[in-house]
């Protein structure tokens, strides 16, 4: 009987760039559904009204980038957080959107500034060869951890109100703030509509998973992306007209109507005037350290 000779192993194919588009497209579908999920939970800030949310955040954000000392700015941080606990938002989820892209964006943006600040130095880097020093100064240090701090607690605040208020009713608050009709409009045609064309490139790139058979080269695949974003702009124009008729032919004029009646309630009053109080004492706080 012949030996049988042991069949050798298929390679595992790597994958491609339309296969990562692919899984970072559903990713980031899976992430908004997942959103929408925190804002209709019964928790701490989703029962309050949403035209206080979005006052007291902007007022904290504010706060955030008018303190001058990293101590006041770590206060609202930590109110931050306890809100995002009692609100029951996961920390792992709240902690890591914000915190793993603040640090290389924000860094781009101050790393110029550590070279250009005089002051007392704290690192100095000779260049080989010459008899140039670069140094980096303490002031430009400080001032660099501030600037991450106050991008971070400002960009948290942002992040904890849209998780935890439908974006229907953040539309809706900004309509009886006096927001132009015009900009809330957009911004929830845009947000209803975005998800959709994602979910349309999303079965595109699925459909011609399933039709691929081998590996194909980094110029295919860039040419079929290429003409993928073609066939989709031209779905998205023909799309924005049938959308618009049909808005017009159910009796659009120009106006966002909803049906969603908010009432300040006492408990939305006590969390007003607690925020409020602690802006306050934030503030007092940094003027007095700055002192």
């Amino acid at each position: 009987m012949a030996a049988l000779t042991p069949t050798a192993s298929p390679k595992t194919r790597k994958p491609g760039f339309a296969e990562k588009t692919l899984a970072d497209i559903t990713h980031n579908i899976e992430q908004a559904v997942f959103t929408e999920e925190h804002a209709r939970r019964h928790a701490f800030l989703q029962s309050l009204d949403p035209r206080l949310k979005l006052i007291l955040f902007g007022a904290l954000i504010v706060a955030a980038g008018l303190a001058h000392h990293v101590a006041t700015i770590a206060v609202i941080y930590a109110f931050t957080l306890a809100l995002a606990f009692l609100s029951r938002v996961p920390f792992d989820f709240f902690v890591k959107r914000v915190w793993l892209g603040i640090p290389f964006f924000a860094g781009i943006v101050v790393i110029p500034s550590l070279f250009l600040i005089p002051g007392a130095p704290l690192l100095a880097f000779a260049v080989p060869a010459t008899s140039l020093v670069i140094t980096i100064s303490a002031p430009a240090v400080m001032g660099a951890i501030l600037f991450i701090a106050r991008v971070g607690a400002s960009v948290s605040l942002a992040v904890l109100l849209v998780v935890t208020t439908p974006w229907a009713d953040l539309l809706k608050a900004l309509t009886v703030l006096r927001v132009p009709e015009v900009f809330v409009l957009i911004l929830g045609m845009t947000y209803r509509y975005i998800f959709l064309f994602l979910r349309t490139l999303d079965n595109m790139l699925l459909s011609r998973t399933s039709r691929t058979v081998s590996a194909t080269s980094g110029g295919e695949q860039r040419r079929w992306i290429v003409a993928s974003i073609g066939v989709l702009l031209g779905k998205s124009f023909q799309m924005s007209n049938e959308v618009y008729q049909a808005m017009l032919s159910r009796g659009f004029s120009g106006r966002v109507r909803t049906f969603n009646d908010y009432r300040m309630k006492p408990r939305d009053w006590a969390f007003g005037a607690v925020t409020f109080a602690l802006i306050a004492a934030a503030l007092i706080l940094d003027r007095r350290i700055l002192g």
